[in-house]
């Protein structure tokens, strides 16, 4: 670690933080008009480092889908291929073009996304989640050329009037939109020297935010963003040709696109592709086909914990990774309890951040900075400031803005973003402690602001993770007329409990100031999600006020 100066405000580099193992070739370069640190020895794209695998290793398991079906690496580099011939001869795909994405987790989305790359084409992501309104709304503001997508979808482009060519997939077959015919028989032929070589500073992928799609931003993520991303992951967490990871979230999201898909064909590993989550599915796979390595959600996590009677003993996992939202330290420990060989590393990241910004460089269970994110990785910097834009020295809460390596270059179409020196406003609200470990205290949307007093969500959720009993909760704000806002909560309890609303106020009051205990407490089966397996805070706020005003009614 570096010596920090804590008294006064300052920026956090993330090439202070790491040992020499995970610096090693790290260099200045000069991309976009802008200065980064990045690897030297690092593919410059997707496409490049699934070569790289297929040479070293032909022959070694690289996916497993959800049906069960195996595909080396030999057999997976072809396939993508002759995809990439079939755009480009017979859609005449070219670079720069925005190609989207409708897949579930299966081989056609693996296939499509480094067929793309290969092309120097830009894969705009959609997730299969959402309605058709939805998915139309944002494929109005993408500037298609075509759309590769699942025959489940068929329906929505029936009456496409746009220029943009479509492609159906199924099972492994690849059909063209308006026949229906297998596309494998009229491919052409040898696809080198279809495109020239990759650039680190194309667009690769164009990956909406989540939230409602009116609000949502289209990030776009170049190759060094990417490859950045990968390298680090590999390098800090050790990923290897003996890692096998399971992937049961969207990979049309960020974890699973870079934290784990694009990461483990990096390495060499093997990856088993779920198209739905099924936490009973998770825990077998992990525990008949070794998987050694996990990288998921709390909420994920949480839902594993409470099958943890099915599969008492995981001994092959060595490593599990959880970002995308708080994740409380009674969670880690019991992890721990559960699986004591595996470390437990949490990372803190944004679509717009490729994946990470911090990780956590060691075990999180064992640490005094248990609760924490974790250090700035290499090529990135941090800082903490105040509304007024003024840098806070470490302890104190203010805005997290990062900027580096693996942050966006901008949004698409959308004005706002970086700043002109590439600082991002993450939305966050934070602090770094005297050693340079993030602490994330709360979304700036989800600070509560009960008469002048700043409550942090995160705070009083923690505060009810400790209570014996609660198997998850929520906490947001609503409308007052006597404070402006308000704390309220939403808990789900452990079969059997007898906790009361009256209950678990008092229990918090131990622990919380009297501002900060939740007016109201509503117990539900399960948390409200969004499509990538996040808890709902807007449908929670939605929830509460909808059951506050029914009591005002009686």
């Amino acid at each position: 670690m570096s010596d920090i100066n804590h008294t006064q405000g300052q920026t956090y580099d993330g090439n202070d933080f790491w040992p020499g193992s995970v610096l090693e070739g790290l260099q200045k370069v000069s991309l976009r008009d802008r200065e980064y640190y990045i690897y030297q020895d690092m593919p410059h794209s997707l496409y490049e480092s699934l070569c790289r695998s297929r040479q070293r290793q032909p022959k070694q398991c690289c996916i497993v889908d959800d049906t069960g079906t195996a595909y080396s690496y030999e057999q997976f580099f072809d396939m993508v291929e002759e995809f990439a011939e079939v755009l480009n001869h017979l859609y005449h795909v070219v670079p720069g073009m925005h190609i989207g994405v409708l897949l579930y987790n299966s081989i056609e989305f693996c296939v499509s996304i480094y067929a793309i790359n290969k092309l120097r084409a830009v894969a705009v992501l959609f997730s299969t989640k959402y309605r058709r309104p939805e998915t139309s709304c944002l494929i109005a503001r993408a500037d298609l050329g075509g759309m590769i997508f699942h025959r489940d979808f068929e329906e929505w482009f029936q009456n496409n009037k746009s220029q943009m060519f479509l492609i159906g997939m199924e099972q492994g077959n690849i059909y063209t939109g308006s026949t229906g015919s297998p596309v494998a028989e009229r491919k052409a032929g040898a696809t080198s020297g279809i495109i020239s070589e990759i650039i680190p500073e194309d667009n690769a992928v164009l990956m909406f935010t989540s939230g409602t799609t009116s609000r949502s931003k289209g990030v776009r993520m170049t190759n060094f963003n990417i490859m950045h991303a990968i390298a680090v992951y590999q390098k800090i967490f050790h990923i290897t040709e003996k890692d096998r990871t399971v992937i049961p979230i969207p990979a049309y999201h960020v974890t699973g696109l870079i934290g784990l898909m694009g990461l483990f064909i990096h390495a060499g590993g093997c990856i088993w592709l779920h198209k739905y989550f099924d936490s009973g599915r998770v825990l077998r796979e992990i525990n008949n086909r070794h998987i050694t390595f996990l990288h998921a959600s709390p909420t994920v996590f949480s839902l594993l914990l409470e099958r943890r009677q099915d599969a008492p003993q995981l001994s092959d996992i060595r490593m599990m990774v959880c970002g995308s939202s708080n994740m409380p330290k009674e969670k880690i420990l019991e992890l721990q309890e559960w699986m004591p060989q595996a470390e437990f590393r949490t990372v803190y990241g944004l679509t717009e951040t490729s994946s990470p910004a911090t990780i956590f460089p060691d075990h999180a269970a064992d640490s005094v900075h248990i609760g924490s994110s974790g250090c700035p990785i290499p090529g990135m910097q941090f800082k903490i400031c105040d509304d007024q834009g003024n840098l806070l020295p470490s302890h104190k809460t203010g805005m997290v803005m990062v900027r580096g390596t693996t942050v966006t270059v901008g949004y698409y179409q959308q004005d706002g973003g970086l700043t002109e020196d590439g600082w991002l406003d993450t939305g966050d609200l934070g602090y770094f402690d005297e050693e340079g470990y993030l602490y994330i205290v709360d979304r700036k949307k989800d600070m509560i602001n009960r008469g002048g007093e700043k409550v942090c969500s995160f705070d009083i959720e923690n505060a009810l993770y400790g209570i014996s009993g609660i198997r998850e909760a929520a906490v947001v704000g609503i409308a007052d007329e006597r404070y402006g806002e308000i704390p309220v909560a939403m808990a789900v309890t452990e079969p059997g409990c007898d906790l009361s609303e009256e209950k678990i106020k008092m229990l918090l009051r131990e622990q919380l100031a009297k501002f900060q205990i939740p007016v109201k407490i509503m117990f539900s089966r399960n948390l409200p999600m969004t499509a990538n397996l996040k808890v709902d805070k807007r449908a929670i706020r939605e929830l509460m006020k909808q059951n506050q005003n029914k009591e005002d009614m009686q």
